[in-house]
C-alpha cells in the first residue's frame, strides 16, 4: 500500500535519547518511530519513519489532538521532554534511557504527566521485530505487565512492557486510553530481557523516579568533565552529548549515525546504513572529544582500534568500517518490504562500502593516535609495532587509486584527499616516533616528501588556480577544505587562498557547502543531494584561519540556525533547509564543535593582539 508523504514526520521533527547501547528517535507528536534494540546495529523494533504500516512505533498522544507541541532537553542531559499544549490542559512526556553501569539492563522509560488541567491520552505500542520481517507473540503476566517474544528460528528477542495502569492487548499490540488531571502521571517501561533480569520491578513509580534522577545526574556529571568555556558553550555541549550518545559503552567504538535508510534526496537512491564505526568518522570524533577534555572516551576508542590492529593479519588490511564489536562483515541488502521514508527506496541495511579501498583512513587514524599519544597517554610499543606495519604499507601504496572519502561507486581514481591523508599518516607517524625515540625508517620521510611534491605538481591546475578533486579533474572538492586544517598547507598560502575562492564559487550557496558537484560517471549513482553540513563547518574553520573572522562567524551562526528544535543535525540540508540523510549525524556535530573551538581561538588571539598593541602604545 502506497503511503501519503504527509503522514511522515520531517526528519528534523525528532529528538533522540539513548543509553550508550542504542538510541530511540522521539517525534514532536510523541511517537517513537525508530529504535534498534538492544544495540545500535541490532534489528529495529520500531521503524515507522521508514514505513508507517510495517515499521512499528510506540506513540503517546493527547486526544483529540489539536495541540501545539514543544520538545526540549533538560539542560546538559539527554533526557527529552515533549510537551502538548491543549486548550484544556498541558501534558508532558519525559523520555529517557537509564545508563546502567553493569551494561545489563536496557530500558526505555516514558513518564506521562498532566502539568495543568485535564487531558485524555492514547498509548499504542506496536513493535515490529527484525526490521518488520518477524512476527511476535504476547504473554500477559498481569494487568500491568506483558511479555513480547519474537523469533526468526535462529535468534529470539524478549521484551517486557510494564505500566502503572492496566493494559489492553489487541492483535498482538498493546494499547490503552487514559485521562489525567493536574499532577497525575502514568509510567510505561519497555525492557530488553537477556536472562538476568527476569523479575519485574515491584514499584514502577519508585524505580522510574530514581532512574530519572540518576540519569539526569549521569549526564550533568559527564558534561561537567568538559573543559570548554568558550562563546558557544550550550551549543557545543549539546553536540558533545550527541556524540556521547553514539558511543558504545561496552566496546568504546563510535558509530557514524544511529539510523539507516533515511534519504539524501527524497525519491533518490542514496539511502545508506550508517550504524557502524567508520575509522574516519570515529577518528575525527576522538580529536573533537579530546579537545573538549574527554580523555576517557578517546582512551576507550584507541583501545578498540588497538584491538583491531592486533587482529589484522597483514598490513593494509585495515577496513573502512566495522560493526560496533569490531566484527567485519557488513553485507549490504535491501529491505524490499519497507516503503522507505516518503516512499524513498531502496531501504538498505549493511554497507557494501566496507570492502572499498579508501587510503585516507590511515591518515585520520594516525592523526587521532598522535593527538591521543601527545595529550592523553603514551601508546604502547606493541601497538606502535602494529601501526608501523600499516605505515610501511602506506609508503608502498599511497600512489594507487581508491574510492575516496565520499565512497564513490563509479570506479577508483587518484583523489587529492586520499593522497593528502597518506601524507598525514606518514607525518604523524614520524612525530610519534620522534616523541618516543622509536626507530624511524628513512623511507618514511622520503615517501612523505614525494607525496608533498606530487600534490603540488600533479593536483594543482594552473589554469583554474586551484587544487582539483582528483588527478586530471577540472573540479573542486569540499574535502580539500581540510588541507590547512591538517596543516598540509598554510591557511594564508596564495595557492590555498586561490583554491578557497574557487570552492566558494563552485560549491558554496549562502554559506552552505556541497561536497562536490554531482558527477554520475564518478559516483556510479544517479540523483542529487543536499549541502553537506560537515563541509560547511570545515569552510567556517578555513575562513577563520585565513583571517576572515567576521565572515567565518556569520557563516557559523547562520549554520547554527539550521539545527532542529533540539539542537540536532542530520547529514545534509535541502534547498528549503529540511534535514536529509541519516539523523543525527556524528560528522556534523563534531564539525560544529571543531569550528566553534577554532573560532574561539582566532577571536581570542585577535583580542590578545589588540590588547598587546594598546599596552605598547
Amino acid at each position: 500500500m502506497e503511503q501519503d508523504n504527509n503522514e511522515y514526520q520531517p526528519i528534523e521533527n525528532y529528538g533522540v535519547i539513548g543509553d550508550l547501547n542504542t538510541v530511540a528517535l522521539v517525534g514532536l507528536n510523541g511517537s517513537i518511530d525508530f529504535m534498534c534494540f538492544p544495540y545500535f546495529d541490532s534489528p529495529t523494533i520500531f521503524a515507522a519513519i521508514l514505513d508507517k504500516d510495517k515499521g512499528g512505533y510506540f506513540k503517546i498522544t493527547p486526544e483529540p489532538n489539536h495541540t501545539r507541541q514543544k520538545q526540549l532537553y533538560l539542560p546538559d542531559t539527554n533526557v527529552l521532554l515533549t510537551r502538548f499544549l491543549e486548550r484544556q490542559g498541558i501534558g508532558e512526556i519525559a523520555d529517557f534511557m537509564p545508563v546502567q553501569s553493569d551494561l545489563i539492563s536496557k530500558r526505555l522509560i516514558r513518564i506521562v504527566t498532566c502539568v495543568h488541567g485535564h487531558l485524555h491520552f492514547t498509548m499504542e505500542c506496536r513493535p515490529r521485530f527484525n526490521y518488520g520481517r518477524t512476527g511476535h507473540t504476547v504473554h500477559r503476566q498481569s494487568d500491568t505487565e506483558i511479555l513480547l517474544r519474537s523469533s526468526d528460528g535462529k535468534n529470539s528477542t524478549d521484551l517486557r512492557f510494564s505500566s502503572t495502569i492496566p493494559l489492553n492487548v489487541k492483535d498482538n499490540d498493546i494499547e490503552v486510553d487514559f485521562t489525567l488531571n493536574t499532577g497525575d502521571s502514568v509510567i510505561f517501561i519497555l525492557e530488553y530481557l537477556d536472562g538476568s533480569n527476569t523479575k519485574g520491578n515491584k514499584d514502577l513509580r519508585d524505580y522510574a523516579s530514581k532512574s530519572l534522577y540518576d540519569t539526569i545526574n549521569y549526564w550533568k556529571s559527564w558534561v561537567s568533565r568538559g573543559t570548554y568555556k568558550g562563546r558557544w558553550m550550550e551549543t557545543v555541549y549539546r553536540s558533545a552529548l550527541v556524540l556521547k550518545l553514539m558511543t558504545s559503552k561496552k566496546h568504546g567504538s563510535i558509530i557514524a549515525s544511529p539510523t539507516f535508510g533515511l534519504p539524501e534526496e527524497i525519491g533518490g537512491v542514496r539511502n545508506w546504513d550508517y550504524r557502524y564505526t567508520w575509522i574516519r568518522d570515529a577518528s575525527f570524533s576522538v580529536y573533537t572529544l579530546l579537545k573538549l577534555g574527554y580523555k576517557r572516551e578517546t582512551r576507550d576508542f584507541i583501545h578498540w582500534v588497538e584491538k583491531q590492529c592486533n587482529e589484522i593479519a597483514e598490513a593494509g588490511s585495515l577496513q573502512l568500517m566495522y560493526r560496533i564489536d569490531g566484527s567485519k562483515e557488513l553485507e549490504e541488502q535491501e529491505l524490499d518490504h519497507l516503503s522507505g521514508y516518503k516512499n524513498t527506496r531502496p531501504v538498505r541495511i549493511g554497507n557494501a562500502a566496507y570492502n572499498q579501498v579508501q587510503l585516507d583512513i590511515y591518515g585520520e587514524l594516525l592523526d587521532a593516535i598522535y593527538l591521543y599519544d601527545k595529550h592523553a597517554e603514551p601508546i604502547s610499543y606493541d601497538f606502535w609495532c602494529n601501526l608501523s606495519r600499516q605505515v610501511d604499507w602506506v609508503c608502498d601504496h599511497w600512489h594507487t587509486p581508491d574510492q575516496g572519502i565520499w565512497e564513490v561507486r563509479g570506479g577508483e581514481r587518484e583523489f587529492l584527499y586520499s593522497r593528502m591523508m597518506c601524507w598525514v599518516a606518514l607525518d604523524r607517524a614520524m612525530k610519534i616516533a620522534k616523541a618516543h625515540s622509536f626507530p624511524l625508517p628513512g623511507k618514511w620521510r622520503k615517501e612523505r616528501d614525494k607525496i608533498f611534491i606530487s600534490i603540488h605538481e600533479e593536483f594543482w591546475n594552473e589554469d583554474l588556480k586551484c587544487f582539483v578533486q582528483y588527478k586530471g579533474a577540472d573540479s573542486v572538492d569540499a574535502a580539500t577544505l581540510l588541507m590547512p586544517l591538517v596543516r598540509f598547507i598554510a591557511p594564508k598560502d596564495p595557492r590555498w587562498l586561490s583554491t578557497l575562492k574557487r570552492i566558494e564559487e563552485q560549491l558554496v550557496s549562502d554559506s552552505l557547502v556541497y561536497r562536490y558537484r554531482p558527477d554520475e560517471s564518478m559516483e556510479g549513482l544517479t540523483g542529487g543531494e543536499g549541502t553537506f553540513s560537515m563541509c560547511t563547518f570545515w569552510y567556517v574553520e578555513c575562513l577563520a584561519k585565513s583571517g576572515q573572522l567576521n565572515k567565518a562567524r556569520l557563516c557559523f551562526e547562520k549554520m547554527l540556525g539550521y539545527a532542529n528544535h533540539a539542537g540536532l543535525y542530520a547529514e545534509q540540508l535541502g534547498l528549503q533547509g529540511e534535514h536529509l540523510g541519516n539523523f543525527p549525524q556524528a560528522f556534523t556535530h563534531l564539525g560544529l564543535i571543531s569550528a566553534a573551538l577554532s573560532l574561539d581561538k582566532q577571536f581570542n588571539d585577535q583580542r590578545n593582539k589588540e590588547e598587546e598593541e594598546i599596552e605598547n602604545q
